[in-house]
């Protein structure tokens, strides 16, 4: 599946309605779905909304998924050069032991 589909999926399951608000002296920023939605509802829209306006502005170049066997774990590359490759140090860390070790 495409990552469009994947990420469309989510917008269909969590958000209600989209819109731009400037509630508490805020910059205008978008809402996802209704205020009085449960927070569940809220958390939801708002991640499905905030990935989908991420891959817009970068491109989906910085999302990725772990390279370390067996994790499943995706992430987003906030690195300076966007060559991450994993999900968190203690996986990076595995892999440079294992390697280092001759097991890979």
């Amino acid at each position: 599946k495409s990552r469009c589909e994947a990420i469309n999926e989510l917008l269909d399951a969590g958000t209600s309605r989209v819109y731009l608000t400037t509630h508490d002296q805020l910059k205008p920023h978008l809402h996802f779905v209704y205020d009085d939605n449960d927070v569940v509802a809220r958390v939801k829209a708002a991640t499905a909304g905030g990935l989908a306006v991420f891959v817009v502005e970068a491109e989906g170049s910085r999302l990725g998924g772990c390279q370390r066997l067996g994790c499943t774990e995706v992430f987003v590359d906030t690195s300076r050069n966007g060559r991450r490759t994993h999900c968190s140090a203690k996986c990076g860390n595995y892999v440079a032991v294992q390697r280092h070790r001759g097991r890979m």
